[in-house]
């Protein structure tokens, strides 16, 4: 009993785990030793097993909804299960592997689908675009090694220097999922009550539709009124997962997101309206035939108003980039001496400090590049004035945005993956036709670059939240970056595989697949590609209020997420906030709120493990046929339901009953 009890301190994550260190505070994970269990054959096998599984689960459900899931949490769960079911001893070190190496499926999923069907697409225009297994297979997996190369070096920053101040909403989710797991027995009971009660609630929204997942400010005349004449709405997503992710982003960054969102839902959406109300502002899209004012205040941001953010997250990026000029810097010398010889030995690097060497990261990138480029120069016809062009653009953005991608998904646990490739495809296309490569053998080269970047982008934030989970744990960072390459290039081929077979089973032109992101990259392309502009004021709006907000120590990445991300995907995020606020707050006693706010953060990561779990299982189930004998037996919710007011007000009332069941068991 005596070793048990041990076992299950040595599992329990330190008290400065989730706070910024005092001076000459240090974190102590919770693998200390220099020797423990992590890369066998039992994780390598597992991850492999993980990173095929969920490619093609995450790839299908993308391509059939637009929504690619967060893998991280639910290859976590199934890794402790596995490891309790076998009676693993000391398995965390291995399922942090497992974690790692599986959760390469999100990242190169979302990478290739947003960009890489737009080809498909728009071979209905133009015969001539061709695509192959090679060409989705080589984008990828260079994107994806691109991506993992491109931010080690930063790994460090992220996850050490910056301990306390990032709140990594999923990296916080995931860890409480393996360290519940570890402990076992009571220790985890916590963290099943509120998965079991969180993926019950989503369960009920996303399958039997028993309430509308939003609440929004139509359900009243006036409300209504507002929307259709004025184009102010209120929208909040009622589902558990985002509610549990505010309360781990907590109150400050929740409050500076919804802030953008607001500035952009309240003031610019009905701004636009009033000021462009009889008029159709299509220069940059060909396919807007609508007035301002006949659209809704939803077609108004996805057409204009997301413009904003967009350029906002890219000037944030810039700026992000200046301001780290300095660990650039280093980064690049202690790489610059480790190739003359001259660099610090990794036996004398602390094991869970210890990354790969800088020499290997320098060559793999030089090989990476350098295997890119043939592969562009082969897209574009041997080419190599054009293929030069396209590596330059390749390596500046895809470098650019690597640190844009990390920081959002520290801040927020949401890679603005899709805009930053929006931007990368127009600033390629507009250089690349501006270089003589037009048409639909430029419109391939920008679709294959963009796919690069996309991956790579997708790839480095993902990965940041793995460096964060095996910093918290213990785990060797040398090792997670080592497998995570075999991770990539396993998903790559696994996506490739299924995107092909998608395409000759269901074609993605005939729009039996959703393919949303895609539909709009091909959208953008196309009169771009034949002498169309882009929205470059709107851009130059957003990063000209990323500069103002810079200056007035407004975190400009924070406000400009919050203008690309939907409004209802936003209020939650103050609402599980507020919740952190209240019960860290409400005793006098500093040590009740302290255990509360702990209690809190399991609870809040149960709601996504649960929430992200039966969000998989609730889709697999519709696309199995679920719905239609759902509806053969009589049991199904009709669908003009949720077009019914009433399905908002169930909602509200759900919610309401959901955050109070949240401040309830945090006082247990």
């Amino acid at each position: 009993m005596e070793q048990e009890n041990k076992d299950l301190k040595a599992v329990e994550l330190p008290e400065n785990a989730f706070r910024e260190l005092k001076e000459g505070e240090q974190y102590e994970p919770v693998m200390r030793g220099e020797v423990c269990p992590e890369v066998n054959g039992w994780s390598v096998i597992w991850g492999i097993l993980m990173a095929v599984l969920f490619s093609a689960a995450a790839a299908y459900l993308g391509l059939k909804v637009g929504q690619v899931f967060e893998a991280a949490i639910p290859i976590a769960i199934i890794a402790v299960g596995a490891s309790t079911a076998a009676r693993r001893k000391n398995a965390l070190g291995e399922n942090v592997i497992i974690q790692s190496i599986g959760a390469c499926s999100g990242a190169v999923v979302a990478g290739a689908i947003f960009t890489l069907p737009a080809i498909y697409i728009l071979q209905a225009k133009y015969p001539e675009m061709t695509t192959s297994f090679f060409n989705i297979f080589m984008a990828s997996a260079l994107g994806g090694i691109l991506g993992i190369l491109f931010l080690i070096p930063f790994r460090k920053y992220f996850v050490s220097d910056m301990h306390g101040k990032y709140p990594f909403p999923e990296a916080t989710a995931t860890t409480q999922v393996l360290i519940s797991g570890a402990k076992g027995g009571a220790q985890a009971k916590p963290l099943l009550i509120a998965g079991l009660v969180g993926g019950l609630y989503d369960f009920i929204v996303a399958t039997l539709g028993w309430w509308n997942e939003n609440f929004t400010s139509r359900v009243v005349g006036i409300g209504a009124e507002l929307a259709d004449k004025v184009k102010v709405v209120f929208k909040v997503n009622t589902g558990a997962a985002v509610l549990g992710l505010g309360y781990i982003v907590g109150l400050k960054y929740a409050l500076y997101i919804c802030f953008g969102s607001l500035a952009v839902w309240w003031l610019i959406v009905p701004g636009l309206s009033l000021c462009f109300h009889d008029q159709v502002l299509n220069a940059w899209d060909p396919t807007i035939t609508q007035t301002v004012g006949s659209m809704s205040p939803e077609m108004i941001f996805r057409s204009y108003a997301r413009s904003i953010g967009i350029g906002g997250i890219a000037m944030a990026g810039i700026i992000g980039i200046i301001r780290s000029w300095g660990i650039i810097r280093d980064a690049v010398g202690l790489a610059s001496r480790e190739l003359k010889g001259k660099g610090t030995s990794l036996n004398d690097v602390k094991r869970t400090q210890r990354d790969l060497s800088f020499k290997i990261i320098a060559i793999g990138s030089i090989v990476v590049l350098a295997l890119t480029f043939f592969f562009l120069t082969g897209v574009m016809h041997g080419n190599l004035f054009f293929a030069v062009v396209g590596i330059l653009l390749v390596t500046a953005i895809a470098f650019l945005f690597t640190t844009v991608a990390a920081n959002a998904i520290a801040i927020v646990g949401t890679n603005p993956v899709s805009g930053m490739t929006l931007m990368t495809l127009i600033i390629a296309s507009i250089v690349l036709a501006g270089v003589g490569l037009r048409g639909p053998l430029g419109m391939l080269a920008a679709l294959i670059m963009g796919g690069v970047v996309c991956t790579a982008l997708s790839m480095s934030g993902s990965f940041i939240t793995d460096l964060k989970i095996g910093y918290w744990l213990g785990s060797t960072p040398q090792k997670q970056e080592s497998w995570k390459f075999l991770g990539t290039i396993v998903s790559a081929a696994t996506v490739g595989g299924v995107m092909m077979l998608l395409n000759e089973t269901y074609g993605f032109s005939t729009g039996q697949l959703a393919a949303p992101q895609a539909n709009a990259m091909a959208a953008v392309i196309d009169p771009l590609m034949n002498g169309v502009g882009a929205p470059w004021i709107l851009y130059g709006i957003g990063a000209l209020l990323a500069v103002v907000l810079t200056l007035c120590k407004v975190p400009a990445l924070a406000f400009a997420l919050g203008m690309f991300i939907p409004l209802e995907l936003n209020v939650p995020l103050v609402v599980g906030g507020a919740i952190n606020w209240w019960v860290t707050s409400r005793s006098k006693d500093a040590e009740v709120n302290k255990q509360r706010g702990e209690r809190g953060t399991l609870i809040a990561s149960g709601f996504i493990a649960g929430g992200a779990l039966m969000g998989v299982v609730s889709a697999l189930l519709k696309f199995g046929g679920f719905d239609v004998w759902l509806a053969d037996m009589g049991l199904s919710v009709p669908e003009t339901w949720w077009a019914n007011p009433l399905s908002e007000v169930c909602s509200l009332a759900a919610y309401v009953c959901l955050v109070l069941f949240f401040v309830r068991i945090t006082r247990k």
